[in-house]
This record gives structure tokens, C-alpha cells and sequence, in this order.
């Protein structure tokens, strides 16, 4: 045998060590303690399938499942389980079934506030800020007492902004930074109907922007969205500047806004599978960081200094994300027909703060 091709090899493996110094570390990552709400639910129970493949958190961290849900729920959770063992999900180290806040979000990393009460016929949405946001603020007040300090928070279960933004004010000593609603699904759901649109793959459409509430009030902004790869290869063009702005205005922002309700209405569930993906979407870019150049939509916490949006909302911006941390990007100009549509959503947001914690 050639003992110099020996020493060569060697030499090329320790260099390839040096190159990606995490590949012989994510075996040993710790695994993360991921809850959550709701778990027995429609969006639960595919989250959960979702997470165990890999798909939130990366093909190397392993995960320990939370499932939490209510006593009546108690023989659901257990099928669930069933399947996530029958799986064989290698991520998956350990699964937890609980019905009572203490166990379910006992010393967790990630919390997915999944569960809630759904809108019923004839119910208001200041019904259903009633009635969730007792649930929220239950589930603000075990976080603070039982989940790390660290916690990521993502509010998934309507109306969202405003039941992240309750969980916050009840976990006093978790930071107001870590809780964040879901409004990745409206991003998603935009970028997919301008790709259909024009024609391109959805990942040639980028940066489309939701501003404000996860509500039918809700701002999909195209003006600094950018479509690659078209009118043909090697071309960026303008999102706001390729489509007609008669379709934008009169077709494509009213669709997205009630995109949920028109799922509703074609397959009598609201949609499951969509807002599980997003969720995914919302806690990778959270935790992993976001693409160079890639802005993402996240309901955040105002202070004030944004966009004139007021403090103390759960608004929704573009932000970037770093490995846990998220900041909003600042810059971006405000034409008048943007400004009065934030301004329409940033009103129902400061209605819905008023009617869940009176001011």
C-alpha cells in the first residue's frame, strides 16, 4: 500500500475537520425541549410530525417532545405519541404527554402556543379576545414560572399578535423580545400567489413584507419584494413594478388577507399543514438565522422607534434573525398608500391591546 496516498488522506480529513469544525460537535448537541400547545389539534399534530423529521431545527438536533393539551384530550395525546413512536424519528430522544402547564412546559427551550379556542358562528373577534386571552395569560403565567428564562415563545392560535403580546405581560421574567405571533403564514401564502402570478418558482419571490395583525386588516406589501429569474434568467426584477397594481390592489392583497377563510370554505377545516410549515419556517429562521439579504415577517414587539408604529404592540415588520435574536429592519421607505394601511392595521392592534388588557 502507498503510505504516501495514506498520509495524503489523513491530511485531506484533518483539513476537512478545520473547514467544518461542527461536524463531529452535532452529534453531541444537547437536545432541545420543545412544547407544544394543543398537541392532539389539527396544526399540532402536524407540527409535531414536521419537527420530528427534522424540518424546524435542522437534519443533527435532537429534540425532546412536549405535547400538551387538555385532560379531555388525555387519550388523543396518547395516539399521538403512538405514531411519533411508531415513526422512528431519529431526532427524537424523548416525548413528554401532559395535561397540566407544570409538565408540559417544565424547564422547555421553544414553546408553540398552538392551542386555543376557535371562532364559532356568530362570534366576534372581541369574544374570542376574551376567551383566548385567559388562555394566554394562563400560559404566560406557567412559562414564567416553569420554562427556562431562555425561552423562545411563537403564539400560533388567534388572534395571535394580541395573545403573544397577553403571554408576555404574564411571564414578567422572561424578556419581551423571546414572544413573537405568526405571520410567516401570510408571507407564505403571498409569495406563493405572486410566483403563480408571473410564472417562477416560489423561491424566486422575495422579501414580500406583512405589516400589522394576523387578521383580514393585515398589510401584504410588495414594494420592496423581488422576483429572480424573471422576465428571464439573470434578471431581478421589482415585485411592485412587474405587477399590475389594479391586480395588487384590488386582487391580490384582499386574497391574502382572507386566505384563511377561503380555505375554511373549500375544505370545511381551516387550514393545518400550511400553518405547521410556517411555524417551521418562523422558529429555523428564529433560531438558525436568516439568509443573507432575506427579509422575514414576524409579529414583534414594538418599542416605538419603528416605522412610527406605536409601542407596546405585537406588530408585525420585516426582520433578520441571528441565532436567537431577531431585529427589525429600519430603512425601508413608506409611500403614502403603505403608511395608511399600517396605520389601519396598527389601529385594530392598539383596539385589540385596549378590549385584552384595558389600555
Amino acid at each position: 500500500m502507498d503510505n504516501s496516498f495514506n498520509a495524503k488522506a489523513v491530511r485531506r480529513l484533518a483539513t476537512i475537520g478545520r473547514h467544518f469544525p461542527t461536524l463531529e460537535k452535532k452529534s453531541e448537541k444537547e437536545a432541545l425541549r420543545v412544547c407544544v400547545t394543543g398537541a392532539a389539534g389539527s396544526i399540532g399534530y402536524s407540527l409535531l410530525f414536521m419537527i420530528a423529521q427534522g424540518r424546524m431545527f435542522g437534519p443533527y438536533q435532537k429534540v425532546i417532545l412536549h405535547l400538551l393539551d387538555l385532560p379531555t384530550m388525555k387519550k388523543a395525546l396518547e395516539g399521538v405519541k403512538m405514531e411519533l413512536d411508531d415513526g422512528a424519528f431519529p431526532l427524537v430522544k424523548d416525548i413528554i404527554c401532559a395535561t397540566c402547564p407544570e409538565a408540559g412546559f417544565k424547564n422547555i427551550d421553544v414553546a408553540l402556543l398552538v392551542g386555543a379556542k376557535p371562532r364559532g358562528p356568530g362570534m366576534e373577534r372581541k369574544d374570542l379576545l376574551r376567551d383566548n386571552g385567559n388562555i394566554f395569560k394562563e400560559q404566560g403565567e406557567a412559562l414564567d414560572k416553569y420554562a427556562k428564562k431562555t425561552v423562545k415563545v411563537l403564539a400560533v392560535g388567534n388572534p395571535a399578535n394580541t395573545n403573544a403580546l397577553i403571554a408576555s405581560l404574564n411571564a414578567p421574567s422572561i424578556p419581551r423580545e423571546n414572544f413573537t405571533a405568526l405571520t410567516r403564514l401570510d408571507q407564505n401564502r403571498a409569495e406563493a400567489q405572486i410566483a403563480h402570478k408571473v410564472g417562477v418558482p416560489v423561491e424566486n419571490v422575495n422579501n414580500v413584507i406583512i405589516w400589522g395583525n394576523h387578521s383580514a386588516t393585515q398589510y401584504p406589501d410588495v414594494t420592496h419584494a423581488t422576483i429572480t429569474d424573471y422576465p428571464a434568467e439573470g434578471f431581478v426584477e421589482n415585485a411592485k413594478s412587474t405587477l399590475c397594481d389594479k391586480w395588487l390592489k384590488e386582487t391580490f392583497i384582499p386574497s391574502v388577507q382572507k386566505r384563511g377563510a377561503a380555505i375554511i370554505a373549500a375544505r370545511k377545516f381551516s387550514s393545518a399543514a400550511s400553518a405547521a410549515n410556517a411555524v417551521c419556517d418562523h422558529i429555523h429562521d428564529w433560531l438558525v438565522g436568516t439568509k443573507p439579504g432575506k427579509v422575514v415577517s414576524m409579529g414583534v414587539i414594538s418599542d416605538g422607534n419603528s416605522y412610527g408604529i406605536r409601542s407596546g404592540l405585537m406588530y408585525s415588520f420585516p426582520v433578520t434573525c441571528h441565532k436567537g435574536t431577531w431585529k427589525i429592519v429600519d430603512g425601508y421607505k413608506i409611500d403614502d398608500y403603505s403608511k395608511e394601511k399600517m396605520q389601519i392595521t396598527e389601529k385594530e392592534l392598539i383596539e385589540e391591546k385596549s378590549q385584552a388588557v384595558g389600555k
